[in-house]
């Protein structure tokens, strides 16, 4: 068991990204570092925890540390060893052949369900040589950087999210049966979202999953969506995480977009475990 001051927490960014050093998770982790890695997390929304050598039931215990597994809606990349943990791989293809990328276009993960997961977790088993990076996109630094005369305008508004939106131009993989049966058709959050431990205001928007604005035509809600989309991916607003075999990157849905880059030869695998936190509704 590690105690506290063998961690270490290095910023990876200004506003975004915490790197830990000297916590093994497939051991057991005490109360102090618990605590130490929670606070880190909900300070920083992103926690890269280096050199993770883990099975995915190990991976399974050490993410309870940070809270309760939420179940994945798409559960045909579930492993079948270890169900609750799901693999990324860009080895995978569409019902008409084309290769599916996982994670591309800036999204917030399951925004489509009544209470979103506040963290997604992955693990990463095997890398290309070169690329694959994700970016991640501070939504309360987007926020917070607003003119006030849109914080005004959008302050209140409600969204439609869906599973896949009409004007998405990303497509995702169909649900099995079963997980169509646990789905929500649709469900309504606010576009500016606080977070439930910090008490930051931030923007809660997501290009795959917004359907429409309640109140206003689609005339003016997409061009609003697109013009806060624009402004929330300055790179000022982003951190770009270089992947390293064995980085176990937690980081959370509540206040970041992300996308994965496939910028990279697709005859080299990328393969991830993938699991998520449960959340609350958004408010």
């Amino acid at each position: 068991m590690a105690p506290t001051d063998t961690v270490t927490l290095t910023p990876l960014s200004a506003h975004t990204g915490v790197e830990v050093t000297g916590v093994d998770l497939s051991k057991p982790v005490d109360g102090e570092v618990q605590a130490r890695l929670n606070k880190a997390f909900v300070d920083h929304s992103v926690l890269v925890l280096r050199d993770q050598n883990l099975t995915p039931h190990q991976m399974l215990d050490a993410v309870k540390l940070f809270g309760e597994v939420f179940q994945q809606h798409n559960t045909k990349f579930a492993l079948p060893e270890c169900p609750l943990i799901h693999y990324i791989s860009n080895q995978d293809k569409y019902e008409d052949g084309t290769r599916y990328i996982p994670g591309a276009g800036y999204h917030t993960d399951h925004s489509n369900a009544v209470a979103p997961p506040k963290a997604t977790v992955l693990l990463a088993i095997e890398l290309p040589s070169s690329g694959g990076d994700t970016q991640y996109v501070n939504l309360q630094e987007a926020y917070d950087g607003l003119p006030e005369e849109t914080k005004r305008r959008i302050d209140g508004l409600k969204a439609v999210q869906v599973y896949q939106n009409s004007h998405s131009t990303r497509k995702l993989t169909g649900l099995t049966v079963a997980a169509k049966a646990s789905v929500s058709d649709s469900v309504i959050h606010p576009i500016v979202r606080t977070h439930p431990e910090s008490g930051r205001k931030g923007l809660y928007i997501n290009p795959i999953r917004i359907e429409n604005i309640i109140g206003m035509d689609n005339s003016e809600a997409l061009p609003l969506l697109d013009e806060l989309l624009a402004h929330a991916t300055q790179d000022k607003y982003q951190y770009y995480h270089k992947w390293r075999v064995g980085d176990l990157a937690m980081w959370d849905n509540r206040c970041l977009l992300h996308k994965a880059n496939a910028d990279y030869s697709m005859d080299e695998m990328r393969y991830l475990y993938r699991v998520m936190l449960q959340g609350d509704a958004p408010y």
